[in-house]
């Protein structure tokens, strides 16, 4: 277990432009850059460094799937990866070549829409310098937006619960356990890497979990009938980052290797459940290590393009963090 490493970069905060982002903070959405602190948002232009997807959508169960394999493939057959992104899905383009830049470090990746073809809604935020003093009316429309905006947000959380993600999660870990037999054996198991809405994810999977939960017939938190069966972990290693939704428990609960990535005071990530968390895991003897980023946005670790070389640094620090544990096991 390493002691927790805090980083202290500050982020860029004062774009200029108006910008197209994921309703959820954290979320790169697709083939866009730049951030403020509040949001992990970017603007509509090429990918950091001209950088484009090498990988394919394909489909398990009828689930989309975007797969990346090493470049000597299949002559080296990897270890295989599961990459659970945030609310921005599949189809991202930065969240694809996330996906590769594992690919390129000789994991095999497979990246489903854990979704179901309904990422997070979109919403338009001004980053434009506010008035001074707005008047009556600029207020009322300002806090119409932001109440529509979390409505809106809220509602599409509502359709995706572990209900509904556990089982697609589980359709595709079946279908390409048998798929990529060789990768998986290679690694000596399944791999888990999640990013905001998928860190919760990988923390499941890397779980005991009582089977009606993992077939979604049951929401983790209700109280299981007496005498139900549990399945054991689906992954023998995992690395979250900046996870929303989490939970005491569902960090607690964790049994395999886990390397947690956070922002300090991040509202999304509070400080209290990740320390409650990470101590259940060390009283379990749950082999762990923990890095605390300061004065970085939430979602500062999924690929996207920043103007502060600041963030830009300790995105590929983090990636740099979750990519050795991965390999350490």
């Amino acid at each position: 277990m390493a002691d927790e490493d805090v980083a202290t970069r500050a982020p860029e905060s004062d774009a200029q432009e108006a910008q197209t982002t994921s309703g959820i903070p954290g979320d790169t959405k697709a083939d866009q850059g730049a951030a403020s602190m509040g949001e992990h948002c970017t603007t509509d232009r090429p990918t950091p460094a001209g950088e484009s997807p090498t990988g394919e959508i394909t489909k398990y169960n009828e689930i989309e799937v975007y797969v990346s394999k090493p470049s000597d493939y299949p002559h080296n057959s990897g270890k295989l990866l599961l990459l659970l992104t945030g609310g921005t899905g599949v189809h991202s383009t930065n969240n694809q070549i996330q996906a590769d830049k594992y690919a390129a470090e000789g994991f095999l990746v497979v990246m489903p829409d854990q979704f179901g073809g309904d990422p997070a809604p979109t919403t338009t935020t001004s980053t434009a310098p506010a008035e001074a003093h707005p008047t009556i009316i600029e207020q009322v429309k300002l806090g119409v937006a932001s109440v529509a905006k979390s409505f809106t947000i809220d509602m599409w959380l509502a359709r995706h619960t572990p209900e509904k993600v556990l089982p697609i999660l589980h359709s595709v870990l079946t279908s390409v356990k048998e798929e990529y037999a060789d990768a998986v054996s290679s690694g000596g198991g399944i791999y888990a890497v999640g990013y905001c809405f998928g860190a919760k994810y990988a923390l499941l999977l890397a779980a005991d979990l009582h089977k009606d939960v993992a077939a979604g017939h049951r929401a983790p938190e209700t109280q299981a009938e007496e005498g139900m069966a549990r399945q054991g972990p689906q992954v023998k290693c995992g690395a979250i980052a900046h996870g929303t939704q989490i939970t005491v428990e569902e960090l607690a609960g964790v049994s395999v290797p886990m390397c947690v990535v956070a922002v300090k005071d991040d509202p999304l990530f509070p400080d209290h459940v990740r320390e409650q968390g990470v101590e259940a895991m060390q009283k379990k003897g749950v082999e762990h290590e923990v890095s605390v980023y300061e004065g970085v946005p939430h979602g500062f670790a999924v690929l996207g393009d920043y103007a502060d070389e600041g963030i830009v640094e300790k995105q590929k620090e983090a990636f740099g963090q979750m990519l050795a544990w991965l390999k350490q096991h």
